[in-house]
C-alpha cells in the first residue's frame, strides 16, 4: 500500500541515503519531485539509446553508463527531495514510480538486447525477471505493510553499479581485441545466469512469503450451509 513503511536494507542504503539528503537539501525551489522523475525518465531512455547505438562503436558503452548515472540521479532524489520538504503526497509517488520503474527497465533491457553484445531475446528475459522481481516487492509492501527496495543486499543502486562495470570491461575487451568471438558467449552466459539467479531469488521469497501468510490466515473448515441455518 501507499503507505507502508520503508526498509531500505540494501549494501549502499546508508551512504546513498544521506547523500540524497544533503543533493535535496541544496536544490533550489523550481527543481521539484516531478521534474527529477522526468530528469530519471530522460536518463533511462538515453541509456537504452546509447546501448543499441553500441553497435556502431564501443564508447557509447562510455554514454550508457553516464545515462544510468543520471537516471539513479532522477529516480533516487524524486522522493527524497519530497520528504525533505515534507511535500510526499504517498498514493501518487507509489504509482508513479511503479510505472517509472517499469518504463526505465524495459527502456535499458530493450537497449541492452539491440546492444551487439546480448541477444535480444536474453535480454527480455533480463526485463521479464528484473520486473517480476520489482512487483513482488510492490506486492509485499501491499501485503505486509512493509516497503523493501531489495532482495538481501542488492537493490536498484547495486544494479546499476553492476551494469556499468560491465560497461566499462565490455569497452575496454572492445578496444583492446576489436572482433574476439567470445564476448557474445560470455555476457550472454552472464545474461542468463543473472536471469536464473533473480528467479531463484523470486521463488525463495515468494514461497517464505505464503508461508508467513499461511500462519497469519491458517485455513479454517469449510461451513455448510445447513450448519449456518442451524
Amino acid at each position: 500500500m501507499s503507505t507502508a513503511a520503508r526498509e531500505l536494507q540494501f549494501l549502499l542504503a546508508e551512504p546513498e541515503r544521506r547523500l540524497l539528503r544533503r543533493l535535496a537539501a541544496s536544490l533550489p525551489d523550481r527543481v521539484t519531485s516531478d521534474l527529477l522523475t522526468l530528469i530519471g525518465v530522460a536518463g533511462a531512455a538515453g541509456a537504452g539509446a546509447a546501448y543499441a547505438l553500441s553497435t556502431y562503436s564501443p564508447w557509447w558503452l562510455a554514454a550508457a553508463s553516464l545515462m544510468l548515472a543520471v537516471n539513479w540521479f532522477g529516480d533516487s532524489l524524486d522522493g527524497t527531495l519530497a520528504r525533505v520538504r515534507r511535500a510526499e503526497r504517498p498514493r501518487y509517488g507509489y504509482y508513479l514510480d511503479h510505472m517509472v520503474d517499469a518504463f526505465a527497465t524495459a527502456a535499458i533491457g530493450l537497449g541492452i538486447g539491440l546492444s551487439p553484445y546480448v541477444e535480444l531475446e536474453v535480454a527480455l528475459l533480463l526485463v521479464v525477471g528484473y520486473l517480476a522481481l520489482s512487483i513482488n516487492v510492490y506486492l509485499e509492501s501491499a501485503v505486509f505493510e512493509v516497503f523493501r527496495l531489495a532482495y538481501g543486499r542488492i537493490g536498484p543502486t547495486e544494479a546499476r553499479i553492476l551494469l556499468v562495470l560491465g560497461n566499462v570491461a565490455l569497452l575496454v575487451v572492445s578496444l583492446a581485441l576489436p572482433g574476439a568471438r567470445w564476448v557474445i558467449p560470455v555476457t550472454n552466459g552472464a545474461a542468463l545466469g543473472a536471469v536464473a539467479g533473480m528467479l531463484g531469488i523470486l521463488l525463495v521469497r515468494c514461497a517464505a512469503n505464503l508461508h508467513r501468510l499461511a500462519r497469519l490466515e491458517p485455513l479454517r473448515p469449510a461451513v455448510s450451509a445447513a450448519t449456518r441455518a442451524g
